[in-house]
């Protein structure tokens, strides 16, 4: 059969396979990514194909592929080709869904056939074996696991198909030796026992997408046609929706405005695992970050800022830190993620530093901030996450050592654990004890850099948190800021799935 013969979509290879198991054939169904074909996926499909009469294959679509931002590294429809030039394959198509569960169902297989590394179930990090294991004896078929050696796409490719700088790539090399990925992982596995709250401003960030159609007539102003708006949930709510993914309890302490408070957006745009506890602040709304973006590249013109920033009245301060006290007991993590709007009080502050069990903190510099939103407000940290550009504001220091200044930040308020962030440059990850490690960023493309800050700050305090080596911590860090930036604003948080088939990709 010619090979272009045997790609099918999936309504006709369904009609295709019913025909087959009327005449008594014994269909067999393979599923995967197969990103670079090798001799460990083709010894599969031949043990595969003596389970049965006919083969399939299905090919995970490149939207779904989720092993990092430099997979697949072929298309799929050149993996579908590639997999239609076997012999012992008769039948390939590209699936429709993330996952293989509904195509099980759709196509109704004898036998699913899963590699060797799948037959522990626990080793699973996704949880889709027992699903597709469910799938298919659904409809009356069995799983079944092939025995043979096994290679990796993802390592070879690393290895042979670098899509990193040099000294990324040796440096992961470097790192998968001393960190194997379950050593790494293990820490976000077990975040899942973590009680954490998280406190801060919430901030709407709404894009407003234009088109630039020239300047003004009259005026040198620049004039622009309305397409769309977005909003997203940012701020605080950001850090909650990271953080839900990860851990069983999390609780949300934030002040909304009583006007134009956004409430049901908030709660329609904040997980259901997360406890909300509103607080509300008279005669102000909000906080919305207005930007106008022209859509086409991607690029913001300006924001408005829709906010009260003054601080707390007496009243809604006292309520504030009366409910720090309240529940701070309940929670063995706490991150504050400290915009410089007004919420967070001395007052707060001082019932933070000293209720906290373990306390992380980031104080960001903004435009409504900036040269007073200062860390030293903490008298207090166990793990700090700091921007460069912030730590250098915070010593009036544009050219000095960063390892000085970040020493003396921890000996000033007793922080054994930093993370400064350095955009294309990675990550400097400091502890007391181990000292210090420069970790490059894993980041090829940016779509929108708001937001991965929160991201990072809110993974790598879980693992801080556990006393993991900073370097980990650091490692982590970073991978969580290249998935952030793929995304617009805080569109999506964080996926557990996802970020563990990332740190998978990049260490073998």
């Amino acid at each position: 059969m010619e090979k272009n013969r045997k790609i099918k979509n999936l309504e006709e290879l369904a009609i295709l396979l019913s025909a087959l198991r009327a005449e008594g054939k014994k269909v067999v169904l393979c599923h995967g990514v197969f990103d670079l074909l090798h001799i460990g996926h083709i010894r599969h499909f031949e043990q595969a194909k003596r389970l049965g009469d006919t083969l399939v294959v299905t090919v995970t679509p490149d939207r779904y592929v989720n092993k990092g931002p430099h997979h697949p590294a072929f298309p799929e429809n050149l993996r579908a080709e590639s997999l239609a030039a076997l012999d012992c394959v008769e039948y390939v198509a590209i699936n429709s869904w993330p996952t293989a569960e509904e195509t099980i169902k759709l196509l109704k297989p004898h036998i699913y056939a899963k590699g060797p590394d799948y037959r522990d179930a626990g080793k699973d990090h996704t949880g889709k074996i027992t699903d597709e294991e469910a799938a298919v004896k659904s409809v009356g078929g069995d799983i079944a696991f092939t025995a043979d050696i096994t290679f990796s796409s993802s390592s070879l490719i690393n290895k042979y198909l670098p899509v990193f700088p040099q000294e990324v790539t040796n440096y992961l090399a470097t790192f998968s030796e001393k960190y194997p990925a379950e050593d790494v992982l293990k820490y976000l596995e077990n975040a899942r026992a973590l009680k954490v709250l998280v406190v801060g401003e919430t901030i709407i960030d709404e894009y407003q997408y234009c088109e630039t159609i020239g300047m003004s007539a009259k005026e040198p102003v620049l004039a622009a046609r309305h397409l769309s708006t977005d909003r997203f949930a940012g701020g605080i709510l950001a850090v909650g929706n990271h953080v839900a993914n990860f851990c069983d309890r999390v609780g949300l302490l934030t002040f909304l405005g009583t006007e134009d408070s956004q409430e049901n957006f908030i709660r329609q745009h904040v997980g259901s695992k997360v406890e909300k506890i509103f607080l509300y602040k008279e005669n102000s709304p909000t906080i919305m970050k207005r930007r106008f973006v022209e859509s086409y590249p991607l690029t913001k013109l300006f924001e408005v800022y829709v906010i009260n920033d003054e601080e707390l009245g007496q009243t809604e301060n006292r309520a504030f830190c009366q409910k720090l006290t309240d529940i701070l007991p309940q929670y063995n993590v706490v991150i504050v993620a400290d915009y410089g709007h007004g919420m967070m009080t001395k007052e707060a502050i001082n019932v933070i530093c000293n209720g906290a069990r373990f306390l992380a903190v980031n104080t960001q510099a903004n435009a409504g901030n900036r040269g007073f939103n200062t860390i030293y407000k903490y008298q207090r940290a166990d793990f700090v996450s700091i921007a460069e550009n912030e730590i250098r504001l915070e010593f009036r220091n544009r050219k000095g050592d960063l390892k000085d200044m970040v020493e003396t930040l921890s000996q000033k308020i007793g922080c054994s654990r930093v993370i400064v962030t350095r955009g294309n440059r990675g990550c400097l990850s400091y502890d007391k004890e181990e000292g210090f490690f420069e970790i490059p960023a894993f980041t090829q493309h940016v779509v929108d850099r708001v937001g991965a800050g929160d991201a990072l700050l809110s993974l790598t305090t879980l693992c801080a948190a556990q006393q993991a080596p900073m370097e980990i911590t650091g490692f982590i860090g970073n991978v969580v800021g290249a998935e952030a930036v793929l995304t617009i604003s805080n569109k999506t948080p964080i996926e557990r799935v996802s970020l563990f088939k990332h740190i998978v990709s990049l260490l073998k």
